[in-house]
C-alpha cells in the first residue's frame, strides 16, 4: 500500500504557500510605485539587459505573449517603457526603458531591498534557499509531460 504524503509534508504545497506570501510581500513593497510583481520583474530584466525584443523578454521571464502583451501595454501607458518596431526587422518589437524607469531604478532597488531585510534571512541562508528552489525547478523541467501520463 502506498503511504500518502500529507498536505503539510508536500513540497509543492510549501512552495505554493511561499509563492502566495511573496505575492503579498511584493504587492505591498511595490504599491508605492503602482507596479505589480510581473511588471517589476519585467523592469528588472530590462535594467539588467537593456533594450530587448518582446520575444526575448518573454523568454527571459518565462511569460507567454498573452500575459506579456497587456503587462507591457500597462507599463507603457504608465511611462515605464516604450515599444517600437525594430529598424533591423520590422516584425520585431523592441522594448526600452524610459527616463522615468532609469531615474527610479536605484530607488526601487533600495526600497525593495529594505523591505526584504524584514524577512530576516542573512545572505548565506538566502543563497541556500534560492539554490534549493533552483534545483527543484531544474528537476521539474527535466521531467517530460509524457512521463506524467499513464
Amino acid at each position: 500500500m502506498v503511504q500518502p504524503i500529507l498536505l503539510d509534508e508536500q513540497l509543492c504545497f510549501s512552495i505554493y504557500k511561499a509563492q502566495k506570501q511573496f505575492n503579498h510581500f511584493y504587492a505591498q513593497a511595490l504599491s508605492k510605485y503602482h507596479l505589480t510583481y510581473p511588471q517589476y520583474i519585467t523592469l528588472l530584466s530590462l535594467w539588467e539587459h537593456g533594450t530587448m525584443s518582446v520575444k526575448q523578454v518573454g523568454q527571459t521571464l518565462s511569460l507567454d505573449s498573452g500575459t506579456l502583451t497587456p503587462l507591457m501595454k500597462r507599463l507603457e501607458k504608465d511611462g515605464w517603457i516604450s515599444r517600437s518596431r525594430s529598424t533591423v526587422d520590422e516584425r520585431r518589437v523592441d522594448v526600452s526603458l524610459t527616463a522615468k524607469a532609469e531615474d527610479l531604478r536605484d530607488e526601487i532597488y533600495e526600497h525593495v531591498q529594505s523591505c526584504a531585510t524584514k524577512v530576516g534571512m542573512d545572505l548565506d541562508e538566502y543563497r541556500a534557499v534560492k539554490a534549493s528552489v533552483d534545483k527543484v525547478d531544474e528537476k521539474l523541467m527535466a521531467v517530460s509531460d509524457g512521463d506524467l501520463r499513464y
